[in-house]
């Protein structure tokens, strides 16, 4: 079992609850990622896809190497009709799964899959399936060794659409998920993005996958269409059977296989309670975040790509905080060109127009890693060529993805954000290549527009420092306090010997928040906070006592937050600020936090 998950054997014998049909069977409780938040209760439904595993090698003679490419490509074929027909089988509105199946759509041909796999049969001599196998393998091995999360999860891509393939080379039989006529909660191995397309709302309760993870496209249609899902739970196809009852917690990542009497119970009484809880957001979706007192905040989303702009508008964003755009860079596996940034960059415009949206500029290296370029050795990435000394390094990139923002911009309400900036040094270089570019597209006689804000993620202590300094040179600040609490506190947050150290409510943290507030209120600039920090309601009363009214989070905990924010009072909040403001010791203050706030944070 992988690191990941966790199993915990109960041996109390279940008795029957409300009316369940509960087995004699021992509760097991499984951990994975948490795909879609919910809780969901119901019989499994088993998703078998026998067959496709069950391949063995054996040698083509030369004469009929051409017969076996054949093979594959009309594998290939028959797999990519089928998925060309699943598309042309939904709903036009449903942008968010057409989006990711036309993404699959093209992985049929991509030359790292279709190309190398040709080619394997040709030079090995061996049949289509094992070629396919092997070159999946090194796909595999290739992208596993980086560490950056969305990258490893469009690995996720490639094994769905080789499983397709295969599927038609060994002639193993598919379940139709658009078949299933009872209510039931699927379990599989995995479920593509073209699987779950097929789910019926009013029949499919939820689901659970061995393989995925957070970042997966098969989460993001799940968050999509409201159902709970958990991933990554490694061999729960190997412990679950057809009809046994489930429940599926996808706000922990939790599987609980024959739930005792008491956990059913525990979590139907959960069930009730998130839903109502749920209305209660879905009604107040529309109300604006004001305080108590009378203080209005904007509540905007962080995404990555275009599929999330369903969610943008579900969860009620008042704009984009944060638009990461490494996506583009990874999908196409080589730099993309200015015509095809501004294409995806106005894409995004367009959809959500009239909102404002901040395009972050390139952020890799570290532990963002492209696959395609030949990287430097570096003993320790996170402190070397990354984000912003990346594009100064390479101006002709850098150039190219500002002059596809501005040509963007012309479009709607758009943002500039620079990431990692540590010293006056580097924004003045920025400004220097942002009016390069307008000296282009001037040249071009392209329309755009030079005119947009221009803001710095505030993420490394030094910029924390010389925040004042910094704030004459651009329009707003952007707390990526992801990487300040690392930066800061010397913590690795993957490395499970430091990862308790890692804690927003730390004092240094809390302190350097306010720094970098003060200084953009003095400077008269306006500072928007982007990190995880910000969707945790936990830290709400800190953050508005400290100022800020601006926040940028995952769309999903929009609806939370917004309703939060309209129980609070800034006033208290600031006098709160003052008691913990120098106190030293965090679980002093989150004691604290729980004293004054526990009842709002409970409800």
């Amino acid at each position: 079992m992988g690191k990941s998950q966790k199993e915990d054997i109960v041996t109390k014998t279940p008795d029957n609850a409300k009316g369940m049909d509960i087995s004699q069977k021992k509760q097991i409780v499984i951990k994975g990622f948490g795909g879609s938040p919910g809780i969901c209760i119901g019989k499994a439904y088993i998703v078998d896809r026998e067959g496709v595993d069950l391949i063995k090698r054996y040698p083509v003679p030369e004469e009929d190497v051409a017969t076996e490419i054949n093979r594959f490509k009309n594998a290939v074929k028959r797999a990519t009709d089928e998925h060309a027909s699943i598309i042309e089988s939904l709903n036009s509105d449903l942008s968010h799964q057409l989006d990711i199946l036309e993404a699959h759509l093209a992985l049929f041909k991509d030359k790292m899959l279709y190309g190398k796999t040709i080619e394997t049969i040709k030079t090995e001599k061996i049949n289509a399936e094992w070629a396919l196998k092997k070159v999946l393998r090194q796909v595999k091995r290739m992208f596993m060794k980086v560490n950056d999360p969305y990258l490893k999860s469009r690995v996720t891509d490639i094994v769905q659409v080789s499983e397709q393939v295969m599927r038609h080379l060994t002639g193993a039989q598919d379940i139709k998920i658009s078949d299933i006529n009872k209510r039931v909660i699927l379990v599989a191995h995995d479920l593509s993005p073209a699987d779950t397309s097929q789910i019926q709302l009013e029949l499919i309760k939820g689901f659970v996958t061995d393989r995925g993870g957070k970042d997966s496209h098969t989460g993001i249609i799940a968050k999509a269409l409201g159902i709970p899902a958990v991933m990554g739970l490694g061999n729960a196809t190997h412990k679950v059977e057809n009809d046994d009852i489930l429940i599926v917690d996808g706000s922990t990542g939790t599987l609980i296989v024959n739930p005792e009497e008491d956990t059913l119970f525990s979590y139907e009484e959960q069930s009730v309670r998130y839903e109502a809880q749920r209305a209660i957001r879905a009604r107040e979706s529309h109300l604006p975040a004001v305080t108590l007192d009378g203080h209005k905040f904007q509540l905007m989303a962080n995404i990555e790509m275009v599929e999330e702009v369903v969610s943008v508008r579900d969860n009620a964003a008042k704009g984009v905080g944060l638009f990461r755009t490494e996506f583009l860079y990874i999908d196409l596996k080589r730099f993309p060109s200015e015509e095809e940034l501004f294409d995806k960059y106005k894409e995004v415009v367009d959809l959500l127009s009239p909102m404002p949206i901040t395009f972050r500029t390139l952020d890799i290296n570290g532990d963002k890693v492209l696959p395609y370029m030949k990287n430097i050795e570096e003993e320790n990435p996170a402190l070397g060529l990354r984000a912003v000394r990346f594009c100064l390094k390479r101006p002709e990139i850098f150039i190219t993805q500002i002059k596809a923002i501005l040509r963007a911009s012309a479009f709607g309400e758009i943002k500039l954000l620079i990431p990692m900036i540590s010293c006056v040094e580097e924004i003045i270089q920025v400004k220097e290549i942002i009016a390069s570019a307008i000296i282009e597209l001037k040249q071009e006689d392209k329309i755009f527009n030079s005119d947009i804000p221009l803001g710095i993620m505030i993420e490394v202590p030094s910029a924390v420092i010389i925040a004042e300094d910094l704030a004459e040179y651009v329009d707003f600040f952007s707390i990526g306090t992801n990487d300040l609490i690392q930066y800061s506190m010397a913590i690795d947050r993957r490395n499970r010997q430091v990862a308790h150290l890692y804690n927003p409510m730390s004092p240094a943290v809390i302190r350097m928040v306010k720094m970098v507030v003060d200084a953009a209120k003095k400077k008269n600039i306006d500072v928007v906070m982007c990190g995880e920090m910000a969707g945790e309601p936990f830290n709400l009363p800190v953050l508005m006592g400290l100022g800020l009214t601006q926040l940028s989070m995952n769309p999903m905990a929009i609806p939370v937050i917004g309703q939060m924010v309209r129980r609070l009072d800034v006033g208290e909040t600031k006098q709160f600020v003052k008691k913990i403001i120098h106190m030293g010791i965090v679980s002093d203050i989150v004691n604290l936090v729980k004293e004054e706030y526990g009842k709002i944070l409970a409800d």
